[in-house]
């Protein structure tokens, strides 16, 4: 799938994708939320509200109220790529997201998703 047909996603159709995939592994739609949230700067109300629009992945990303600097520290392999690799920055914050989202499925503490140093 090219980059252009991935920005073009609506928002509201990835969404639940995102949730349901940490619910199957006994994560919760709250625990998404938070990392969504952490990444992107939106509040909670803003982004149950984008999530029930037809925004798209790009805009999205695009209007984050502000992405978090300590994503930078997000390190691993996405879809055979590794995050820290993606030259397009857009498409390098959707599989920050993606790893995030990953992580937590696999079981991972949100302190070392969420990059929080002890």
């Amino acid at each position: 799938m090219d980059n252009e047909k991935i920005y073009k996603m609506e928002f509201a159709k990835i969404y639940p994708l995102l949730v349901n995939k940490a619910v199957r592994k006994g994560r919760s739609k709250e625990e998404v939320d938070e990392i969504i949230c952490w990444l992107t700067g939106y509040k909670p109300e803003d982004l149950e509200r984008m999530a029930s629009t037809s925004v798209n992945y790009e805009e999205f990303f695009n209007s984050a109220p502000e992405m978090n600097e300590n994503r930078k520290l997000i390190k691993g392999v996405v879809c055979g790529i590794r995050v820290e690799d993606i030259k397009e920055p857009l498409m390098q914050e959707i599989r920050y997201l993606d790893k995030l989202i990953d992580e937590l499925a696999k079981g991972k503490k949100m302190d070392k998703i969420l990059r929080i140093k002890e």
